[in-house]
């Protein structure tokens, strides 16, 4: 699949680090470092601009080891960027740890996973059908 892009950053394009990664790395595109404090977010700039075709997604989410050995995560995860937005892709970090984290211009602060998606049409009814579960919320399938 190829999708149109625009690099303002300084940056490599994002690219698969493996044959078989699902992800690719989404670079930080600052003029100054930012410093998140603990449970602070930012929206850190990434220079990049995409145009995707209608009926795919682009999902940004958090790199695992920046939220394992940092605390550092997506806030809104995953972050959608839908078909017709062509704005600069932003990301929504947030400091869950207990210290403050620097980020600097070129580091990798998230993922950019392109996904397929269905469009859905409600069909109202009066009644759903009957399943083993029924109405058992969280949890109600798992440990008690």
């Amino acid at each position: 699949m190829n999708i149109k892009i625009i690099n303002k950053s300084s940056h490599d394009l994002p690219h698969y680090e493996t044959g078989a990664s699902a992800g690719m790395d989404l670079r930080a595109n600052i003029s100054e470092t930012v410093t998140l404090q603990p449970l602070e977010r930012a929206i850190i700039k990434t220079g990049l601009f995409i145009e995707l075709p209608v009926g795919f997604e682009a999902q940004v989410r958090p790199r695992s080891g920046l939220a394992a050995k940092k605390g550092i995560t997506v806030l809104n995860a995953p972050g959608t960027i839908d078909a017709d937005y062509r704005g600069e892709i932003g990301v929504i970090l947030v400091n869950l740890s207990n210290e403050g984290f620097t980020v600097e211009n070129g580091e990798r602060i998230a993922q950019l996973v392109i996904a397929k998606h269905e469009r859905a049409d409600w069909i109202e009814v009066e009644q759903l059908t009957e399943t083993s579960r029924g109405e058992g919320g969280f949890g109600s399938t798992g440990v008690k």
